[in-house]
């Protein structure tokens, strides 16, 4: 098969790889230097959305309205805004082989690509049950969302399984998102996952208490401390029922597990460096092998902040780090340099009425402040973080586009407290005044 050469090479086609072409777009990328490839059939889109609006029974997202860069108010790049610029995308095709010294990628159908310059975008995949020998993990109906083809298959199910029963497996993100989804589209949900508490990685038990609050009086029945050991089907060979530890038997026509990701690196397994589960790069996103990058999930890079080496999974960091990486191969190649990553580690998340914000760090002691009932009409409340004397993290729910500016500014400039009852007091004005 025929080689294909490019100057640079975006290996993954997520949010990472459509906000890095549109920054080569702006650093003035020549025709047919610049190629994408994908294993997904369509042009890099908006990953969130699939957990979100695109669950929804009415008013649904679809393509090509969430393409990149529209989830950050950007222009929405469509297929055709490649072909203008010259970016060739590859789709539909899988990269089994990467051979970093030889600058080359092989393809599942057997198709050599050659670069000067590879930017590993690969993000990450989910952790199945049945990696684990999960009993009756492997039935029809059980679904995990990564891409837009798993969207699809749920929402098929969705409609075949009308008003039926839904099984979260997960508290987490994606659990709590599908949790909200699956209601709305009026399945008498369950969420079960081993944790005290939701999204234990980042929530305090307080904050959690208010979205298991919320979400029993949608009416979704809760289940903690326990997890899937086995899966039941009919002749069909769809999901009937979920067995739990404890012994109890849920019955289900669609089960969505969220247990977590790992990032995709396999490819690159003894040819790069590698630090906390990530390839490891330098504030630039350059890893140990001077002509690759790598970005997003899969990037483990010095956070300015915490002088730390830290791997984040989020889409804020995806499209930054991206734009980041460009820029610095461009200045690279001037000669020049760029400014230093300095990133804010940010995540957020919405469901039903509800829309959060988290910035900074979430170590030490925490206060919790404002109205946290989860029976309130229009709850409003947040948390801090000290370490150290100094407010490092900041969490608020229902926050207006100005308080969460003011939470983040926070986060970042790092201000000193005291009193934390009159931190707790003062709740959010205190961010409001910074």
């Amino acid at each position: 098969m025929a080689e294909k050469r490019f100057k640079y090479v975006i290996l993954g086609g997520g949010v990472a790889a459509g906000y890095a072409a549109r920054e080569f777009a702006k650093q003035g990328v020549q025709p047919g230097e610049l190629a994408i490839i994908s294993k997904e059939a369509v042009a890099p889109y908006e990953r969130p959305a699939l957990s979100k609006g695109y669950l929804f029974p009415q008013g649904a997202a679809r393509l090509p309205g969430f393409h990149v860069c529209v989830g950050s108010g950007g222009e929405r790049l469509l297929p055709e805004w490649y072909k203008e610029k010259g970016i060739e995308l590859i789709l539909s095709t899988e990269i089994v082989k990467a051979d970093l010294p030889a600058n080359t990628l092989v393809s599942a159908a057997g198709e050599t690509f050659k670069y000067q310059i590879l930017i590993i975008a690969t993000g990450s995949t989910v952790i199945k049950l049945t990696d684990f020998g999960v009993q009756g993990a492997d039935a029809k109906n059980i679904f995990y969302l990564r891409e837009i083809d798993d969207a699809d298959e749920l929402i098929e199910a969705i409609k075949a399984k009308k008003n039926g029963k839904a099984v979260i497996v997960g508290g987490g993100y994606i659990g709590l998102e599908l949790g909200a989804a699956m209601k709305i589209n009026n399945f008498d949900v369950s969420m079960v996952y081993p944790e005290p508490w939701c999204m234990p990685r980042l929530f305090t038990s307080a904050i959690a208490a208010f979205y298991e609050g919320y979400y029993a009086n949608k009416g979704i029945k809760i289940i903690k401390g326990t997890v899937a050991v086995g899966f039941t089907s009919n002749s069909n060979g769809e999901v009937k029922e979920v067995k739990l530890k404890d012994g109890r038997v849920l019955e289900a026509d669609i089960v969505v597990v969220g247990v977590g990701g790992r990032p995709l690196t396999t490819l690159f397994k003894g040819q790069v460096e590698e630090e906390k589960g990530g390839i490891k790069t330098d504030a630039c996103f350059k890893s140990s092998v001077p002509n690759v990058y790598a970005v997003g999930d899969v990037a483990t890079f010095p956070m300015k902040l915490y002088n730390d080496m830290r791997r984040v999974e989020h889409v804020d960091h995806a499209r930054k780090s991206a734009e980041q990486a460009v820029k610095a191969i461009k200045a690279s190649k001037e000669g020049k340099s760029v400014d230093e990553y300095d990133y804010l580690p940010y995540f957020y998340s919405r469901s039903f009425d509800l829309a959060w914000q988290f910035y900074g760090d979430n170590v030490g002691d925490t206060v919790l402040f404002g109205d946290n009932n989860p029976q309130s009409p229009k709850a409003k409340f947040g948390s801090y973080w000290i370490k150290d004397g100094k407010v490092v993290g900041a969490f608020l729910e229902g926050g207006s586009a100005e308080e969460n500016q003011a939470i983040a500014k926070v986060a970042r400039l790092q201000p000193s407290v005291g009193d934390l009852e009159a931190l707790t007091n003062e709740g959010l004005s205190f961010a409001c005044k910074i």
